[in-house]
């Protein structure tokens, strides 16, 4: 079944729902704040076509891996890459990146993918249809957060790429 994350308007916890026929509410945890969802057949069977957050069509996929953990250990090995590099060890400096280079490998082969919303970041794990949802695309990215557009799922074409 299809789980999905919704960040709080309120304080920006994470709302954890599955989704129900009939639903239109989701309560946040932490500040008893309400948020409006609505849900379709489509999502109970784990399809996803349009976000019960935001009614939007845009998402893209990636795999379901912590950002800021990510950041943290690309950090961790850039200093103890410096830290061998001006020790006595430097001709091996490069040794943490080859790690992390694997590390990255094995769970990036090992983890899953999840769809994300493009318009109001709510997670979406456990999709049937994830194969059909393309990845990230920075242009429809800034479009859709900066000026409100709307691809109505269709992704960018050429047209919408010209500048006039």
């Amino acid at each position: 079944m299809m789980e999905i994350t919704m960040t709080c308007p309120e304080c920006g916890s994470g709302i954890h729902v599955l989704p129900t026929l009939g639903a239109s509410k989701a309560q946040c945890g932490i500040c008893n704040k309400e948020v409006d969802v609505k849900f379709d057949e489509n999502h109970s069977k784990g399809i996803l076509r349009d976000c019960p957050c935001c009614e939007r069509k845009d998402f893209y996929s990636q795999k379901d891996f912590n950002r800021k953990l990510g950041v943290v250990l690309f950090v961790i090995t850039a200093l103890l890459s410096l830290w061998m590099f001006l020790s006595p060890y430097a001709p091996y400096s490069f040794t943490p990146f080859i790690v992390l280079y694997l590390f990255d490998f094995i769970l990036f082969r090992r983890l899953k993918p999840i769809a994300i919303c493009y318009k109001c970041d709510t997670i979406f794990r456990n999709v049937a249809n994830i194969k059909n949802i393309p990845g990230f695309d920075h242009e429809m990215n800034d479009r859709i957060k900066y000026a409100d557009h709307d691809f109505g799922g269709r992704g960018i074409s050429e047209e919408d790429s010209i500048i006039h």
